[in-house]
């Protein structure tokens, strides 16, 4: 096999520490497979004192299958892990930890929801609550950080603390462990027991680590610990690729590197073995706007191709109906459908996309699991708004509506399974002002009655004042508005694509079995288009890629506010471009909701 002059400098590196800047479609899983053949076939070093951390199970499996195919002898003793297979080895073997010592994800899910319980604070959607705290928990004990000088987003510091520390008062009690726990454990056994540093050390003489710009903290200071006294640290990322850090990546970290190791080699993999010449380019002028990086010169190695193909539509439907309909196109042309993605910014970004490939009955597949809009607690609230207007008169479907907005109607007043509004008035006879509020509600239900969806759906926000409802809830409970107000958009947008109810609720019955059945192929090889956030299609490559909805507010995201943050927005674009090998498409609309959007700055950026 040939290799290139950058390939073949990483390849041969043997002593002391170096960085290897690997570039989309580099080859970089070629380098490291072929350095640690180098290093025991042609340098002497001793198989098993190789060690080669990835991020992911998936990464390690096949760094290793490309190992051993290339040397089918004796492969085996090289050490493969992800960070925390590798140091809860470590643990195992200093404290006698078992497997069945690590908390499971439903367990942790568990604790914080039992100690919610006994706390005020209320939320319609408990799941996404819990997942913040979590989230939060893991942040605090990954970085260290002192609990005192943590602001939490999720809820008030006095109850996050409370959550805190009873969540690890609970591990614990029980003797368990969670995946934070690995690092903070690791560090403090090779601070306070040099012997049992010093055996590691001894053991492994050559780390080599992939995808080092998703490094946090705390790993690098137990790898940096581990390398000692030879350095033999081979590290290989991409700082443009860095997009984790939600997850505690510090792309700094692989900036600073030549700080911590003055003499390290710097290796360049600046060849792009899978895109087309127009995508190198683009992608490279993207990126170029990014101010703390690595400078680097990216080439195609491909030659010329199609240039990137960059269309304004004049609304989201027109937009996610011209991917369906192109889709089909490259299929009949002979291309795969599973040889092409569309990759957008958010889980809400496809769901008009998947009603079109549902019309067109074009098969999909996606990496994540995509929240159904419809089962939003206030999807349901407008929902029970429209039943109740076209006749269910449920108890049930009342209780979802009664007091959104706020009437003040108890709970009491509606006795029956089947509510009589005349009764209810009878509740309240002495009550003149109540009589007037549930008359009113009626008048409501009444005129919404026989409306389109998307009518009803306005008249809820506007007339019966719901939109004044959320926004008092998120004021209340300190959370965006706009995050609420974008699930009614979102609402809004869906019922403008049917002429009555029946048939869009019909498609919100179909939409949910599509999801249900997209959740239980997961993980299956993948039939069809692939559908993806940005963050998901890192490491992946198709013949041709769309990118859906490059406006601004989307991507970058209007959450992004500070440069760091802009800066891995950017990052995030750049990769959904390096996936596409022949043909890149990056659309965007005009307007949502009828309210006028505009271009990416990241598009333009990467065609200016």
């Amino acid at each position: 096999m040939a290799f290139d002059e950058g390939q073949k400098k990483a390849i041969r590196h043997k002593e002391g520490p170096a960085i290897v800047l690997a570039g989309p479609g580099s080859g970089k899983t070629t380098v490291i497979t072929n350095r640690i053949r180098y290093l025991t076939e042609k340098a002497g070093v001793d198989p098993s004192g190789i060690l080669v951390i990835t991020f992911t199970r998936a990464a390690a499996r096949e760094m290793r299958e490309r190992y051993e195919r290339l040397v089918p002898r004796g492969g085996g003793r090289v050490s493969f892990g992800t960070f925390h297979s590798v140091f809860f080895l470590i643990l195992k073997l200093a404290y006698r930890y078992q497997a069945s010592d690590i908390v499971r994800e439903e367990q942790r899910i568990q604790f914080v929801r039992e100690m919610l319980d006994r706390t005020e604070l209320e939320s319609e959607d408990e799941a996404e609550l819990v997942r913040s705290i979590l989230s939060e928990i893991s942040a605090v004990k990954g970085e260290g950080m002192c609990l005192e000088h943590y602001y939490p987003k999720s809820c008030s510091r006095e109850i996050f603390c409370r959550m805190y520390e009873g969540y690890e008062a609970k591990l614990r009690s029980r003797h368990l462990l969670d995946f934070d726990d690995m690092l903070s454990m690791c560090y403090e056994l090779f601070v306070q027991r040099k012997d049992i540093l010093a055996a590691w050390q001894e053991k492994y003489k050559y780390i080599l680590v992939d995808e080092f710009q998703d490094i946090n903290r705390l790993q690098y200071e137990i790898v940096k610990m581990l390398a000692l006294p030879q350095n033999n640290l081979f590290i290989v990322g991409d700082d443009d690729q860095s997009i984790y850090r939600f997850r505690g990546a510090k792309p700094e970290l692989m900036l600073g590197f030549e700080k911590d190791y003055p003499g390290a080699a710097r290796i360049l993999l600046g060849t792009n073995y899978r895109s087309r010449a127009p995508i190198v380019e683009a992608a490279g002028r993207l990126i170029s706007h990014n101010k703390t990086r690595f400078s680097k010169e990216i080439r195609a190695a491909r030659g010329p191709g199609r240039a990137v193909d960059l269309r304004a539509f004049k609304e989201a439907g027109e937009e996610n109906l011209t991917i369906a309909r192109e889709l089909a196109d490259y299929a009949a042309m002979g291309i795969p459908y599973q040889d092409m993605a569309v990759i957008y910014r958010t889980n809400a970004g496809p769901r008009l996309l998947i009603s079109k490939l549902m019309e067109y009955n074009i098969p999909f597949c996606m990496r994540d699991s995509l929240p159904n809009l419809y089962d939003h607690w206030i999807a349901r609230n407008i929902i029970s708004y429209i039943r109740a207007a076209r006749g269910d008169t449920s108890r049930k479907n009342l209780l979802q509506i009664i007091n959104r907005p706020v009437r003040y109607i108890s709970r009491e007043a509606l006795e029956s399974e089947q509510v009589d509004w005349e009764r209810v008035k009878a509740f309240y006879q002495d009550k003149a002002w109540m009589m007037d509020r549930i008359e009113q509600l009626q008048y409501d239900l009444s005129v919404m009655k026989n409306m389109a969806p998307a009518g009803a759906v306005n008249y809820i926000r506007k007339a019966v004042g719901y939109d004044d409802y959320l926004r008092e809830y998120a004021r209340q409970r300190q959370i965006s508005e706009e995050d609420l107000f974008q699930v009614l958009d979102a609402l809004q947008e869906s019922g403008a694509e049917f002429a009555d109810c029946e048939a869009w609720f019909a498609h919100m019955d179909a939409y949910k079995e599509q999801l249900l059945k997209q959740r239980e192929r997961q993980g299956e090889q993948a039939k069809g288009v692939n559908l993806m956030t940005m963050h998901s299609s890192k490491g992946l490559e198709f013949q041709v890629v769309y990118i859906l909805d490059a406006n601004e507010g989307i991507t970058p995201h209007r959450k992004a506010v500070l440069d760091a943050e802009m800066e891995e927005e950017r990052r995030m674009f750049y990769v959904a471009m390096t996936r596409a090998k022949e043909r890149l498409h990056i659309f965007y609309a005009r307007e949502r909701c009828h309210k006028k959007q505009t271009i990416s700055r990241f598009a333009q950026e990467a065609l200016e």
